[in-house]
């Protein structure tokens, strides 16, 4: 099955769920392969790394394209990132924000990562310092927390993966109600080939899923 007739699988698996926005992750793509995905109708597309990104960025040019980062993004390489993206989902660090907030040119919409799965080799800020850290955030004028994001952990026990979707979204709805106007918070970013389905269920508002286009 081509990329195309996946794509309209993913969409009509959605149908119930018509205001969740599809970020294709590119990591395991080539760049045939992520155009195809834009001419198949998905013009919002993520990255991990900086090199790769900015490899597509440059070749999907004459794309309409909302670039999004999803990876651990390294001070010395926002200059490359900034100002081309849309969304960075993968906010954990200060030092990170303060660096945005210095090289971007207008205010960039950002996910803070939430380390859901409280397991110590992952990424994110942990669950009890999020507020803290959203906070902290009152001094960089071009950072607009729009939501949390979280990578659940691997496993095939439902179960788990939905009670940590429910936890982030308790959070976010509790960090929303602070009513902060640098942090709505309205959205999460949650959600990926292998569990989608139960993300948006448990009120998911962007899933970044790749590997199912191209199984």
């Amino acid at each position: 099955m081509g990329i195309k007739e996946q794509v309209k699988l993913v969409k009509d698996s959605l149908t119930a769920y018509p205001e969740v926005k599809i970020v294709a992750a590119t990591k395991y793509m080539s760049i045939d392969q992520a155009r195809e995905l834009v001419e198949a109708g998905i013009n919002n597309l993520g990255e991990n790394r900086t090199d790769m990104f900015l490899e597509k960025y440059n070749e999907l040019k004459d794309y309409k394209i909302n670039w999004h980062f999803f990876g651990v993004l390294q001070s010395r390489k926002v200059k490359d990132v900034v100002n081309k993206i849309s969304c960075l989902h993968s906010l954990d660090r200060m030092s990170i924000a303060l660096e945005l907030d210095k090289k971007l040119t207008q205010p960039l919409d950002c996910f803070i990562q939430v380390n859901i799965t409280e397991e110590p080799n992952k990424q994110g800020v942990a669950i009890n310092k999020v507020k803290t850290f959203i906070k902290q955030l009152i001094v960089c004028k071009n950072i607009n927390v729009i939501g949390l994001m979280c990578i659940a952990k691997m496993t095939p026990d439902q179960k788990i993966v939905r009670e940590e979707f429910q936890k982030m979204k308790k959070l976010q709805l509790e960090i929303e109600s602070m009513n902060l106007p640098y942090a709505p918070c309205h959205e999460l970013s949650m959600g990926m080939s292998n569990d989608y389905k139960i993300a948006v269920e448990e009120g998911a508002t962007t899933i970044r899923i790749g590997r199912i286009f191209i199984r």
